[in-house]
């Protein structure tokens, strides 16, 4: 399989007919003037020049804002400067996202036009009375009717959904996951929730009326979702905002537009250490002795997900289980599997303390 690399361009709030409550476009993608056409080629243009792989799957990405509630005419217009590339073929495809509610026949005939492939609905939770709290303004009747469009039209469907919006838990979330499950997604990715500067959202916050999760409980919400989809066997290509200049540790930069908030630098990783964290103690537990050592074998890529951020997994192990983790690394294994051997193990409880 060809390595995927994404090409964003992003048209923040370009087509976005209200400003959610936890939304500020600017701040997420960093970036506060409107796009053209010619900022298309030459952002399409840079990225191209930077890959030093060859044999590479490339699609421009048209992300923030709600790119099918552009005026036809820009809509048009950024559409023909990506089409160039895909047409020449320097680029393999192009993905936007967008509101369920601005998803209709002529819309996605434009779409078909200009070869676009992949469509992305923001749906954010299935719950109505949550999106009416955050100001949506679309229901999840909207996204039903738009994903039955897309997929009957011959796009990708991908979902957007959001963890710890305003009165969510995660039984909501958990119903959110099992509603857009049954659309039939290709494609999810998983955002928590950040306080960010100038929403109304962090006027809430600062009210007291809002309760941001802590990192801890986005990383066990997320990792019940990942649980949940990877069953129903639906990509989940991102888990958490990727950092910026703007979104970032405000400990650590003053431009950092997050007030509060489940931020981490590298918050996916979290959940997928987590995830492996489980499937270690679950095996360890499996083995019908007391364990003193084990050898971890996975791939070469998921290496920091076994030891976990700072070691952590590691670290817990020896201090939960008493076990001492050697990692080892097999090329040919694939990404998120692991083996689990034994190599020591304590013959007696006793010999625990045989130096004493």
């Amino acid at each position: 399989m060809k390595k995927q690399y994404i090409i964003p361009i992003f048209v923040p709030h370009l087509g976005c007919p209200n400003s959610c409550t936890f939304c500020n476009q600017k701040t997420i993608s960093g970036q506060t003037k409107e796009v053209t056409p010619k900022d298309v080629k030459e952002t399409v243009e840079y990225y191209l020049n930077s890959f030093k792989e060859r044999n590479i799957y490339t699609e421009i990405a048209f992300f923030g804002g709600s790119f099918t509630g552009i005026e036809i005419e820009k809509q048009e217009a950024l559409l023909h400067a990506a089409y160039e590339f895909v047409k020449c073929k320097r680029v393999n495809s192009i993905r936007v996202s967008t509101r369920p509610d601005y998803i209709d026949k002529d819309r996605l005939k434009l779409l078909k036009k200009y070869k676009v492939k992949t469509i992305e609905l923001g749906v954010q939770s299935t719950n109505d009375y949550i999106l009416r709290k955050c100001k949506r303004n679309h229901t999840f009747d909207d996204v039903k009717r738009a994903s039955k469009l897309i997929r009957w039209h011959g796009f990708t469907l991908g979902h957007q959904m959001m963890i710890g919006l305003p009165e969510s838990t995660l039984l909501d979330e958990l119903r959110t996951a099992k509603d857009l499950a049954r659309l039939k997604p290709k494609i999810m990715r998983i955002y928590p929730v950040l306080v960010l500067k100038g929403t109304e959202l962090e006027r809430e916050y600062l009210d007291g009326t809002y309760f941001p999760l802590s990192v801890e409980q986005a990383v066990e919400r997320c990792k019940e979702l990942c649980y949940f989809f990877a069953k129903k066997k639906i990509n989940v290509i991102r888990v958490g905002l990727q950092s910026t200049d703007t979104i970032s540790d405000l400990s650590k930069n003053e431009d950092s537009q997050v007030v509060a908030g489940p931020y981490h630098e590298t918050f996916r990783q979290l959940v997928e250490a987590s995830i492996n964290y489980d499937m270690i103690v679950k095996k360890i537990r499996s083995f019908n002795t007391k364990v003193k050592e084990v050898e971890i074998t996975t791939s070469p890529d998921n290496v920091n997900n076994v030891v976990g951020y700072k070691r952590e997994n590691v670290l817990k192990l020896k201090d939960f289980y008493d076990v001492d983790a050697k990692i080892k690394q097999d090329e040919k294994m694939k990404k998120g599997k692991i083996d689990i051997r034994v190599t020591k193990v304590y013959t007696n409880f006793l010999d625990e303390n045989e130096n004493v």
